[in-house]
């Protein structure tokens, strides 16, 4: 999914945009473009849980290309070993 989110200026905010989002799913991840204003996140984060975690910390998410579903990484990008019982 992708995040426009408004009020990142620096490294600190993308540790701390990185870190919120993977205290959700330890799993996913994440890649912060300051430039861009841009959160991509991959793994099992629903829109809304985003969203609130993001404005716990400060930021607003104020566009996204994402339904308030949690959707896991695409099965071609899982490497197997979760599967592994």
């Amino acid at each position: 999914m992708k995040l426009i989110v408004e009020g990142m200026t620096c490294g600190h905010c993308v540790r701390t945009i990185t870190y919120a989002l993977q205290a959700l799913d330890s799993n996913a991840l994440v890649s912060v473009d300051l430039a861009g204003k841009t959160v991509m996140v991959q793994g099992r984060i629903g829109l809304a849980e985003a969203t609130e975690a993001l404005a716990a910390q400060g930021y607003s998410v104020v566009g996204s290309d994402a339904s308030d579903s949690a959707e896991p990484a695409a099965a071609s990008q899982c490497c197997g070993s979760c599967k592994a019982a």
